[in-house]
């Protein structure tokens, strides 16, 4: 009879345990879903994408997608469009923005380089970017440090030397922060008139107050 009953509890020990493993392992199986699942999730993203594409808009993607299969997914490229200052296999991130310029645009863009403003020069040096728009995250990026630092001296230097407002042309005037080609001339017609006796009198010109005063006025002199 003891014998009996010690078998019955070694038995019993034996499915107890077997029971456990079972539980165990369904747990881990239900986990390793769980974590699939998340990880699937984890990887799709939502790109944006602008510009001369088909079809332009917002398209789920995958982590590892590039800009250019965006740019397929998006139905590929108008007549018009240009791909030369964009990174193609640049990996996508979600809420990434990508703007495919147009011929126009790039030419545009090479020109404002190859002859740049005060303006244009420091824009370059703060995005460190070939794109006419910072936004754009599919942009090239300049990687040439010898070229970063010609520009730096070259925007140092022209900073260096301040605009006289009595004879400044008006592209030297168009080169100051927030002076457009209207304004510019506004300034160049209130002078023939009467000269400017000091940089304060810049404000008398309309369109210029003290919030585009307080931005140009280290830059300016008479």
């Amino acid at each position: 009879m003891k014998k009996k009953i010690i078998y019955v509890s070694i038995f019993l020990v034996i499915i107890l345990f077997l029971l456990m493993l079972l539980n165990d392992k369904e747990e881990e199986i239900i986990l390793n879903s769980k974590a699939e699942e998340i990880e699937v999730i984890d990887d799709i993203c939502y790109v944006d994408i602008k510009g001369e594409v088909v079809n332009p808009g917002v398209y789920e993607c995958v982590n590892n997608d590039k800009v250019i299969d965006i740019i397929n997914k998006a139905g590929g490229l108008t007549k018009n469009g240009n791909t030369k200052l964009i990174n193609l296999s640049k990996r996508v991130n979600n809420e990434m923005l990508i703007i495919i310029y147009s011929n126009k645009q790039i030419e545009d863009a090479k020109k404002r380089l190859n002859e740049p403003t005060v303006i244009e020069i420091i824009k370059e040096i703060e995005k460190e970017c070939i794109c006419p728009d910072v936004v754009n995250e599919a942009c090239e990026f300049t990687d040439k440090p010898e070229e970063e630092i010609n520009v730096k001296e070259e925007t140092e230097n022209v900073l260096s030397e301040k605009i006289n407002i009595n004879t400044a042309s008006k592209e030297e005037l168009m080169s100051l922060p927030k002076i457009g080609e209207a304004k510019a001339l506004a300034i160049i017609t209130y002078r023939t008139t009467t000269s400017f006796q000091n940089i304060e009198d810049i404000k008398n010109v309309s369109g210029i107050g003290d919030a585009l005063f307080d931005d140009i006025k280290d830059l300016i002199e008479v």
